[in-house]
């Protein structure tokens, strides 16, 4: 176990009598609970996206942001314009901190989205314990830090797909294979702007997202206050950060690969999200 001082010394303490496989449990009931609005279809996807934009905010240069201090439960931060929706999923999982204090959210909100991707037929995400949450807001980080779906046109948009990716210190492998979690969940108008999943099967966990970024035809939808694309069917949707993807020569490759083979996808997808959840954080150990 490491620690870097009195803080990460006591959490580690108090962290290492949690039971944690019955927090895990806790998040599959979470994700389960049908009864609740939402149910099972918004619960999973919701919580890997909380996962997701707690760590996203990273910036590998001035060594800010990241999962490590828990910051997106703090108004301040689910206020920015990407965590709409997201003070859903805060709440969500509030009775679980409520039953295991030992845990810090920091830790809590990052293990959520890797139970979830599990429960959802994904790949097994390591994962490990050991974030310290931040006291006061603070140590929110400024809004924008997260990816932006359109950018104005393709080149610009790629443009900015890469300044937030690689800010993070993520190449174009990684960003291909982190945005295959597009085949998780679905965009929703009063959060966004942007309506409808991406593929048929929003819970589970699969390489269909690239399948049909190759396959479908995919045309601009008009019915919709925000600038996206239809498939055939007007059923499902992509961004324009998702047709960027094969718009752009050196992210298509990926695609292609990502659409061909499964077992590569969520090997490459393991080790990125993995590493999404871990940046800027220290001290953190197995469990």
């Amino acid at each position: 176990m490491m620690g870097g001082g009195g803080a990460e010394v006591a959490h580690a303490a108090a962290a290492a009598a949690v039971d944690w496989p019955a927090v895990r449990k806790d998040i599959i009931d979470v994700i389960a609970d049908a009864k609740s609005p939402g149910g099972i279809g918004e619960k999973g996807p919701t919580l890997v996206r909380l996962a997701w934009h707690s760590s996203g905010t990273y910036d590998k240069m001035s060594k800010t942001g990241g999962s490590g201090g828990g910051t997106i439960r703090f108004k301040e931060e689910l206020a920015h314009g990407g965590n709409a929706g997201l003070d859903k999923a805060v709440a969500w999982l509030e009775p679980v901190r409520a039953k295991h204090p030992n845990v810090s959210y920091a830790d809590l909100y990052t293990l959520s989205g890797a139970v979830a991707i599990e429960a959802m037929g994904g790949p097994s995400i390591p994962w490990r314990a050991g974030r310290v949450d931040a006291l006061d807001p603070s140590a929110v980080t400024p809004d924008g830090r997260l990816p932006e779906p359109d950018a104005g046109s393709p080149p610009k948009t790629a443009a900015a797909l890469r300044k937030v990716f690689n800010r993070m210190g993520f190449n174009d492998q990684e960003i291909v294979a982190l945005s295959g979690a597009h085949a998780l969940g679905r965009c929703h108008v009063d959060a966004s702007g942007y309506v409808g999943p991406w593929t048929g099967t929003p819970t589970i966990f699969n390489n269909l997202y690239f399948k049909l970024l190759l396959k479908a035809t995919w045309t601009p939808d008009e019915r919709v206050p925000k600038f996206q694309y239809k498939d055939a069917s007007g059923t499902l949707m992509m961004l324009p950060s998702d047709l960027v993807l094969i718009e752009d020569k050196d992210f298509k490759p990926y695609v292609e690969l990502y659409a061909k083979d499964k077992k590569k996808f969520f090997g490459d997808f393991t080790a990125a999200f993995t590493k999404l959840e871990e940046l800027g954080t220290k001290g953190l150990y197995a469990v």
